[in-house]
């Protein structure tokens, strides 16, 4: 991925520390906090402390209710509540002390901006307690926003722009409003100030009341339970009662379990199949990885870190440059899906005298895809709210509300461009690689008919995008590198989410697949300075891409220009995919050594074929655990080392979960009722399966290999599986041309 694109990820996280946008990237020692304002800070520890004593005769006046309006029957149960409990407190009744005890104070360590004190969120909204036979108290969990900065007037740039974030505990009677009341008189007075601003965010506010589930999650709930069951049914009859798996009958192959794990989990050693391009499995889960990763450090940027700080300090380090530019994973998974769609197609055409079926294999694309990022969409709108629970659960980089606005776009694979809140919002990637793909037909007839003057056409088109987006981000001045602030708050959309812009590693791919295509059966000798000259050159690319702008990382070091902004995205974007074509020509033609045989493990090709799924499902597990954190965490690179596996272990099991119960019985439903469809003129010309692979890109899952033609041939009863499709490597007697260069 783009350095500008990886920024872009990090910005998310980085705009919601306030910290690089107080400091407008010129960073002041801590140390220029005066020692004055630090002692006043102090006074915040006894916040608690200042509440109980300032209420203990809490009257209606404390509510601070305007003259025009009545007390409502809320606010009286709340000051006679509010009351209880300070009775409480002065008789050492154990609820009302939990209440209290459960607030937050001043955190520890303001000087390495630590400005969250959670408090006890599971203590505050365990209280229950039995006033009445129809009454009881219990606890309400809220965060309270103090900018002690502008209150106090601090000076210094860092510390002005700061709220600390303390959590807070009322009887649940109290609204938002009547806390934020009671709070504010209590600062005010505590470090003798006046403040006329809101201190509490209602969506702050929980408690351990649940809503009845509304249908819509019943119905999310009773599907996912549908197909679970069905699973299970199929895989104990598969087990117990049909010992000859020769006679399995279809529906309950396409939906064992059993069935699903065997194709799922079958390897087949590299080079034994000369259809398949063993290394693509090897730079496939790489990517994936990385995109993981990358991720996983976005969400632990916007943590309740303790050493918020540092963070400032690691954007500085070379090796966040990893971090940043795991967006060239994207690319990765761009070029692929441009390399395999191509290749494999006219593979086809060409037995089939240019003929292709785009309705069957525009339908049989978006069959694959839609179906997983439907149940995504449910699950996360419906049931990820009902899994997370903790004082900032609310700190997510998406809303549970966007999907029920916007869930339409993203079936429609327009997200991109239809709607500034995507539903799943690393979907965008689906959105921008099903347009390219609606459009490989004009390729993919163009390169048919007028072969190389085609590729030529398809370079000069590159080229046109490319000028495009250098003289958009010169003239708009969009940026996509922190230090120069990212320009205008459209640039990410544009140059990142858009398809017309992105569409150049896809469109290298293309042509790098017409020339396997062309060449395919060929064998190239090159003498071992021209491989050694190969390898040296896409290293260089590599490494160029990923740090050439170590320099500039450094704050109060040199700026970037605008022109070095724009040329550094504008090449990359052409350089990282070109990189990856000699890569991969090297593999196949032998000259890969080391890196082919890495890249060709059969190990990679279970989790190859899980890539869609856990493209889908790990920024929902991500977005889970980030969100149920109840104490502070520390930032670190180990630490997000850590988080990364534990992270990723949940996430394949989740996708491996969802693969054998949802999206392998599916694919196994589509083939069947497709190839009992009439037979395209396609289909009749080709007696082998297409298998159909789906694959993630760094942020985004994607249909790598989706070929253009869904059709398969079967003989008997025999029905391949999703899992069998998925796979990129063929059965003994499939021919699989895939990833063929022949």
């Amino acid at each position: 991925m783009v350095k500008s694109i990886v920024i872009i990820l990090l910005l998310k996280l980085i705009a919601g520390l306030t910290l690089i946008s107080a400091m407008q990237l010129k960073i002041p020692p801590m140390d220029q906090v005066e020692p004055r304002e630090f002692l006043e800070m102090r006074k915040l520890q006894s916040l608690s402390l200042e509440f109980t004593q300032q209420f203990k005769n809490i009257t209606l006046k404390d509510l601070e209710i305007p003259s025009e309006r009545i007390p409502s029957l809320q606010d009286l149960q709340c000051l006679a509540d509010v009351g209880l409990w300070m009775s409480g407190i002065s008789s050492a009744s154990m609820w009302s002390i939990k209440m209290i005890d459960a607030w937050g104070s001043k955190p520890a360590g303001i000087l390495s901006l630590n400005i969250i004190d959670l408090g006890n969120y599971e203590q505050c909204i365990n209280i229950n307690q039995l006033i009445a036979t129809n009454h009881a108290i219990k606890g309400k969990y809220c965060m309270a926003e103090i900018p002690f900065g502008k209150m106090l007037g601090i000076e210094s740039n860092v510390m002005r722009s700061v709220s600390l974030k303390i959590g807070v505990c009322f009887p649940s009677s109290c609204s938002s409003n009547n806390i934020d009341t009671l709070l504010n008189r209590a600062i005010q007075s505590l470090l003798n100030v006046t403040h006329s601003g809101e201190l509490i965010n209602p969506d702050t506010c929980q408690t351990a009341d649940r809503e009845p589930f509304p249908g819509l999650t019943i119905f999310t709930i009773v599907l996912l339970s549908v197909f679970g069951a069905l699973a299970l049914l199929a895989t104990l009859y598969d087990y117990f009662i049909c010992q000859d798996q020769s006679q399995l009958p279809v529906l309950i192959k396409i939906f064992s379990i059993r069935a699903s794990s065997r194709a799922l989990f079958r390897t087949t050693n590299p080079k034994s199949n000369p259809n398949v391009i063993d290394c693509l499995h090897g730079m496939r889960c790489m990517s994936l990885l990385w995109v993981v990763f990358g991720h996983e450090y976005m969400f632990g940027m916007v943590q309740p870190n303790i050493n918020q700080w540092s963070i400032v300090h690691w954007l500085q380090q070379p090796f966040q440059n990893l971090i940043v530019h795991a967006v060239f994973s994207v690319d990765t998974f761009f070029f692929l899906s441009g390399l395999l769609v191509i290749m494999i197609a006219l593979r086809s055409m060409d037995k089939t005298k240019g003929k292709l079926n785009v309705p069957l294999m525009y339908l049989h694309r978006y069959l694959r895809l839609a179906p997983l990022v439907a149940v995504a969409i449910l699950v996360y709108m419906q049931l990820l709210p009902l899994l997370v629970s903790g004082p900032v659960s609310n700190i997510g980089f998406d809303e549970y509300e966007k999907c029920e606005r916007t869930w339409f776009w993203s079936l429609l694979f327009v997200q991109n461009y239809a709607t500034t809140e995507i539903c799943l919002a690393h979907s965008w990637y689906l959105g921008v690689d099903m347009q390219l793909y609606l459009l490989s037909p004009i390729f993919l007839f163009a390169l048919y008919k007028w072969g190389k003057k085609a590729a030529i056409g398809i370079v000069v088109l590159m080229i046109l995008l490319l000028v495009w987006m250098f003289t958009l981000m010169m003239v708009k001045e969009y940026s996509v590198y922190f230090r120069n602030g990212f320009g205008p708050a459209d640039s990410n959309r544009w140059l990142y989410f858009s398809t017309h812009l992105h569409a150049t590693p896809w469109l290298v791919g293309a042509v790098f697949g017409y020339f396997l295509h062309v060449n395919r059966g060929k064998s190239f000798k090159l003498t071992p300075l021209m491989v050694w000259a190969g390898w040296l050159l896409s290293l260089a690319i590599i490494f160029a891409c990923e740090f050439s702008l170590v320099g500039y990382d450094k704050f109060g070091g040199p700026q970037l220009t605008m022109l070095g902004d724009a040329l550094y995205y504008t090449l990359t974007r052409l350089g990282w995919p070109l990189a990856l074509c000699w890569v991969v020509f090297a593999c196949m033609q032998g000259y890969g050594g080391m890196a082919n045989s890495f890249l060709s493990c059969p190990l990679w090709q279970p989790l190859s074929k899980l890539s869609y799924s856990v493209y889908i499902w790990h920024i929902l597990i991500q977005e889970m655990n980030v969100r149920r954190i109840q104490t502070n965490t520390y930032f670190s690179d180990y630490e997000m080392m850590l988080k990364f596996w534990s992270d990723f272990g949940f996430t394949v099991l989740v996708s491996y979960a969802t693969y054998v119960t949802i999206e392998a019985p599916l694919g196994g439903l589509e083939s069947l009722l497709l190839s009992r469809s009439k037979p395209s003129p396609v289909a009749k010309a080709v007696p082998e399966i297409i298998k159909v692979e789906k694959n993630p890109i760094s942020i985004e899952n994607v249909d790598l290999e989706a070929a253009p033609i869904p059709t398969k041939i079967t003989t008997g009863i025999e029905i391949e599986t999703a899992a069998d499709k998925a796979s990129t490597s063929a059965a003994a007697e499939t021919n699989d041309p895939q990833m063929n260069p022949n």
